[in-house]
């Protein structure tokens, strides 16, 4: 923060502007089109807002011409305001008629703290610039500067600004006419020129900027001409740079994306982990109330939620890439595995997160979690992991192998659940006869992918402590991923059979798979959640591998749109 924002920051939205218009440093406004757009450009430093006419119109689905009545677009710079303090200045077109309607259009803007308006000397209604420009007439000089003053003698705050569009250059009417014109309006009262060009270089802007020679402050839209330099303008003395129509393209890409995408697959699954989070657009809403009014309205007495990750592994078959880190820490599409895990707990509200180390526990990265070690997990299995963690468990808790990458929607899901216990199983995944793969499941019922089924429970999970069993000789009917989620009472039930387990004398040999089995062996209904791929673990070489392909297909559209790796756009798992 220099010396003087503070100052600039408690001044009025119109001084603020005026400032930025008069300052001795370049000075850069963003394009903004409805309120979401301009708590956007806030978040991300600007100073102010251009009230862009193309992107309202095309947010209004109009052409740029007039099409929208300055009242729509009024009504619009309304939401603006409210959503953001920053200064706004409207693209305000030829001013939307003559004289009189520049005049009530400085009081209504006035009145929605609007800082200023841009007005160009073209004839209402006007057509885009970059539209066939040399064929559009331009206002006559002198009605245009009765505009101009018309929109002074109207303000009631003196730090309200009109700055005067040159039209000129754009027309064809040569460097000599669109100098003529912006001396023309600085006289008139403008409080600054905004000279347009369409050429793809900035030869004519600077040639302008040179003969102007700093009159009045100058602003340019380097919209064709965008691979300039940013300093060539610092050096030129323009006073103000506007990023002119970005964020309704940037918009309009990833939606075209987004439902070209949805179109084809006819699911949810491959761009949901890619766009903003439903949670980001209620905070760019500003809906801090909305946690509040959840348990005033749908008050459902469910505690926040926690985690257990069981992250004390090296991995066995990752001993090549695991020298000075745990599994859980190997990096996998640039960041680490652990990482995913917790952003995606964090996702689902789930902030809770104990981290359950052992190998190498000085390598895990501790932010945002609660780290505890099992001094022992060289010579110890899963469970003694988990007991711990058993006092950290509270309220709700999803317990969870730490080598998982998954589609939200199964946390989701997982989290969402009412049963004591509730685990997901996948049921793409069902060849037993693979002897290096456990935590095969059999369950009560075979998924039939419908999206209403009877419920369904868990009847046995393949641990590697036991011998093969009576059921353990039927066809699976998938494998358990690796989540189990406990809710209400289940918590106590949990922690009563984990200390009866601890009393067996290969307490220090079990697994997972051996709690959930002593949980059914004690009565207990662990409901299953069904998927079928949308998942990977990471248990060796090559699953490390094939990891970063199913991470990259949860990167955002904007980085790159269809570029997910066959496995995650199938949902393969493991």
């Amino acid at each position: 923060m220099n010396a003087r924002e503070p100052a600039f920051v408690s001044a009025s939205r119109s001084a603020r502007l005026r400032q930025m218009l008069v300052s001795n440093e370049l000075e850069f406004m963003m394009e903004a089109h409805n309120g979401l757009s301009a708590r956007i450009v806030r978040e991300a430093g600007f100073k102010a807002i251009w009230g862009s006419g193309l992107a309202i119109s095309a947010q209004f689905g109009v052409r740029d011409n007039n099409e929208a009545s300055w009242t729509q677009v009024v009504d619009n710079l309304e939401f603006m305001a409210d959503a953001s303090d920053l200064p706004i200045l409207l693209d305000g077109d030829t001013g939307y008629g003559n004289f009189n309607n520049v005049r009530r259009l400085v009081r209504k803007l006035e009145q929605r703290g609007i800082a200023g308006v841009c007005i160009e000397d073209k004839q209402f209604p006007k057509t885009n610039s970059f539209i066939n420009g040399e064929a559009q007439p331009l206002a006559d000089i002198d009605e245009f500067c009765g505009k101009i003053k018309a929109g002074k003698d109207s303000q009631s705050d003196e730090n309200f600004s009109i700055v005067a569009r040159v039209e000129a250059l754009i027309a064809g009417w040569g460097m000599e006419e669109a100098l003529r014109r912006a001396e023309a309006y600085r006289l008139a009262g403008a409080d600054a020129i905004l000279i347009h060009s369409k050429l793809s270089r900035p030869d004519e802007i600077l040639e302008f900027a040179r003969e102007w020679a700093g009159r009045a402050p100058l602003v340019i839209v380097p919209t064709k001409y965008y691979s300039t330099p940013t300093e060539v303008f610092r050096e030129a003395g323009i006073s103000t740079v506007i990023w002119a129509n970005h964020l309704i393209r940037a918009a309009t890409s990833a939606m075209q994306a987004v439902a070209r995408e949805i179109h084809t697959s006819e699911t949810l699954v491959n761009v949901e982990d890619r766009i903003a989070a439903v949670n980001e657009i209620f905070r760019l809403q500003d809906a801090d109330e909305y946690s509040e009014a959840e348990d005033r309205y749908l008050s459902s007495g469910r505690a926040a939620g926690s985690a257990v990750v069981l992250a004390a592994s090296r991995g066995k078959g990752l001993e090549a890439v695991t020298q000075d880190r745990p599994k859980v820490m190997l990096p996998v599409a640039g960041k680490p595995l652990l990482r995913w895990l917790v952003d995606a707990f964090k996702k689902q509200g789930v902030n809770d997160i104990t981290v359950v180390g052992g190998y190498r526990a000085d390598a895990i990265d501790t932010a945002g979690i609660k780290l505890v070690v099992n001094d022992r997990h060289a010579e110890t299995g899963e469970l003694a992991s988990l007991a711990c963690a058993l006092d950290k468990l509270s309220g709700d808790t999803v317990i969870s192998y730490g080598d998982l990458l998954f589609r939200s929607y199964i946390l989701r899901d997982l989290v969402e659940s009412e049963a004591a216990f509730s685990v997901v199983v996948d049921s793409s995944l069902t060849d037993a006869e693979n002897a290096s793969v456990r935590d095969f499941a059999w369950c009560s019922a075979a998924d039939d992918r419908g999206l209403f089924g009877n419920k369904v429970v868990l009847r046995h999970v393949s641990s590697g402590q036991e011998a093969s069993s009576a059921i353990a000789a039927q066809t699976p009917h998938g494998r358990w991923v690796g989540l189990l989620n406990v809710r209400g009472a289940g918590r106590e039930r949990l922690q009563t059979v984990m200390r009866e387990l601890q009393a067996r004398a290969d307490f220090a040999s079990l697994d997972m798979p051996a709690l959930l089995n002593a949980l059914i062996e004690a009565g207990e209904s662990i409901e299953v959640q069904y998927v079928h791929g949308h998942w990977r673990g990471v248990n060796d070489l090559e699953d490390f591998r094939r990891a970063g392909d199913f991470a990259h297909g949860q990167t955002p559209l904007a980085a790159s749109v269809g570029g997910a790796d066959a496995d995650a756009a199938n949902g393969a798992a493991q």
